[in-house]
Formats: structure tokens, C-alpha cells, sequence
């Protein structure tokens, strides 16, 4: 089953590469980076059908003057420029922070922790399979939330819950062998951080 597992992701792919060259190229790609304007209306046509689309190509000619009035900066500039300093400071946090979080651990470690807790050894893998599950289902439900609550509180929230579940995660780890519930709790856990990390940064 395995194998058709992962050869299942090869599939998304091979349908892409069938269909994409029947697909029109982007409007804004050939008014903007191209120049043709024929060439935009026509893929205009094609993505959204006959009609009146002047109001589409304005736009398009408004993001193009736009562009072409703002300066491309070198990785050397950016750095440099006085003005993007706390903008990439944060950047450079956010990114920082995310390889850093523990997620990596998480799931080398996880296998093992569901071994510990008495897994049967076939069953395990179906059960990593469940913590990148609720990886996805988070990440989509952080869609819904990032519009009401920002991306702020979500970033904050995250990290603060995850802290926690990894103190808590440390106590039971140590605890496993006095209490035989320890290891139970681990693995719930365990698919609290994944769903945190989804939902969060």
C-alpha cells in the first residue's frame, strides 16, 4: 500500500503536465512582461469568455505603469536600504523561528514515541500518516482564520501554544516510564503541536 501511496503524489503532477499546455498563458504575463495586447485579450477570452474586458486590461495597464515606476533593488540594496530595514528584520525572524520551532524533531521523533507507547509496529505508519493529515486540515483551517483573527495573532498564538505543548511534551517524555498513561498523552501531544503549527505559523 505504501508504494501506491507515494507514487499517488506523481499523479497531480502528470495530470499537470498533460493539461497545462492547453492552458492559456497568464493575461497580466503577456500585456505586462510581453507587450501583447492581443495576445492578453485573447487569453482574456479563452479564461472568462466573450464580452467587454476593458475594465480587466485597465487594470493590468495600471499594475504594468506601477511596476515600471518602482526600482528593482539587489539582494545588496535591500540590505543596505534604510527604509526596508524592520520589514526584513521581521522577515528574517519569522524564518528563523520556523525552522527553529521543533516541528523537524517532531516528526523524527515521533516513531518512536508511538513505539513506546505500545503501537503495534504496522499500525505506526498509519498514524505518522495521521499527524501529516492534521498538518493539512490545520494549514487549510488557518486559511479561515488568518482573515478574521490576522496574521499576527496567529503567529503569536502558534508559537505560544506550541512552547507549551513542547514543556508539557518534555514532562510526559521523561515521566513515560512511572506512569503508564504518559505514553498516550505523549502521542495526543504530539498531534496538538502538528495542529498548532498548521493553524498557526
Amino acid at each position: 500500500l505504501w508504494p501506491w501511496l507515494l507514487a499517488s503524489s506523481g499523479l497531480s503532477a502528470l495530470v499537470q503536465l498533460v493539461t497545462l499546455p492547453f492552458f492559456p498563458d497568464s493575461p497580466s504575463y503577456l500585456l505586462i512582461q510581453k507587450g501583447n495586447e492581443e495576445a492578453c485579450r485573447k487569453a482574456i477570452r479563452k479564461l472568462w469568455g466573450e464580452g467587454d474586458h476593458q475594465a480587466e486590461i485597465d487594470d493590468i495597464m495600471k499594475e504594468k505603469g506601477a511596476m515600471a515606476s518602482t526600482k528593482t533593488l539587489r539582494v545588496r540594496e535591500v540590505i543596505k536600504e534604510r527604509s526596508l530595514r524592520w520589514q526584513l528584520y521581521f522577515m528574517m525572524t519569522v524564518m528563523t523561528t520556523l525552522q527553529l520551532c521543533g516541528i523537524n524533531a517532531i516528526y523524527f521523533y515521533s516513531f518512536e514515541v508511538f513505539h513506546t507507547a505500545k503501537f503495534e509496529e504496522y499500525l505506526i505508519p498509519y498514524v505518522s500518516l495521521g499527524i501529516g493529515l492534521c498538518e493539512c486540515l490545520s494549514s487549510i483551517l488557518c486559511s479561515t482564520l488568518i482573515d478574521r483573527f490576522g496574521r499576527k495573532v496567529l503567529l503569536w498564538g502558534g508559537y505560544t501554544l506550541m512552547c507549551s505543548v513542547l514543556a508539557l511534551l518534555t514532562m510526559t517524555l521523561s515521566l513515560q516510564h512511572r506512569f503508564f498513561w504518559m505514553h498516550y498523552f505523549s502521542v495526543i501531544l504530539i498531534f496538538l503541536f502538528v495542529v498548532f503549527y498548521g493553524s498557526g505559523p
